[in-house]
Order: C-alpha cells, then structure tokens, then sequence
C-alpha cells in the first residue's frame, strides 16, 4: 500500500492550532504536513516550503496589505480578543508568565520587559512597539522574529489586530 501526502493550507493549519495558540512551546503546533492513504496535494514541495520573507524593523507591511490606520480599534471587542493570549500574558506591570507582561508594551522595545527571559531573536529584533507594528506582528509573530519562542499563529482578522491594539493601550 503506498502513502500519498496532505499539505494542508495556511488557513487549514490556523485552524487546527487555534487551541494551541499560546502552549509555551515551539514543538507544540502541528506542522503543515500530514501522512494518510486516502489524499493527494497539488502543491510541490517548493511551495509549501516557501516562507514569507522576515521584513526589516521599520517595516510595516502587512502579508494581506491592511494598514493598521484604515482601523478604528474598539478596546472592549480587543478584551474579548485577549482571551487568547491570556494562557500566557498578562497586562500587570512587572507579572510575567510563559509569556513578558505586557502592560505598557506599545512605545516599548522588544525584548526589553524585566525579568523575563527572550529569545535571542526576539531581544536582538531593534524592534520598537509601535501600534503599526503590533498590528503586523500580530499578523504572522514568527515571520516578524523568525526564532521566537512564542508559538502562537497570529490574527488573521485585521479588525481583531486592531481591537487588540487599543484595548493594550488602554490601561
């Protein structure tokens, strides 16, 4: 009996690991690729292996091409959106857990909260915490810090990035 191989979408792998967002750990998401008897893929391991380019730190570009000011964000919509990075943030001053603190965090450098221990590639990113770039990070986080030991997917929605911004910002 041969195997064939399933190369699910971007979209398709988001959604398998929506409940593993935040696990603390870089071997907890399933990977793209999965073994069964039953189907094929028409992509070519070249397409699948192909990853978004690591913009500089002063880039903003998103990968869907929104712009985090044609959002108006809504703090109360962006606590409801928090409910995801709770598992490991919190936005108490000096309080980490799997994940920094994250009060204060925009105008911050990454890497940069007290007493919590970064990856190297998050600490030596030179990125500031703008709102513009919170909105792409939150886009893909490990296209924006390849290395980074956070393994959470990101917000596909703009509008949630957004939300999530402001209610960040209003503490």
């Amino acid at each position: 009996m041969s195997k064939m191989r399933i190369v699910l979408s971007g979209a398709a792998v988001m959604a398998l690991t929506a409940t593993v967002a935040c696990s603390g750990g870089e071997d907890a998401a399933p990977t793209a690729e999965t073994e069964t008897p039953t189907e094929t893929s028409t992509e070519t391991p070249a397409e699948t292996a192909a990853a978004p380019e690591t913009p500089s730190a002063d880039s903003v570009d998103t990968l869907d091409g929104t712009v985090f000011a044609d959002f108006t964000g809504d703090a109360t919509a962006g606590a409801a959106v928090f409910a995801q990075c709770r598992a490991c943030h919190v936005r108490d001053a000096g309080v980490n857990r799997t994940g920094p603190s994250l009060h204060n965090i925009v105008g911050t450098e990454a890497g940069s909260i007290e007493g919590f221990q970064y990856s190297d590639a998050n600490a030596s990113s030179g990125i500031i915490w703008t709102p513009e770039k919170l909105f792409q990070y939150l886009e893909n986080p490990r296209r924006i810090i390849p290395g980074t030991r956070m393994a959470f997917r990101g917000l596909s929605d703009p509008q949630d990035r957004a939300d999530l911004i402001a209610y960040l910002q209003s503490e």
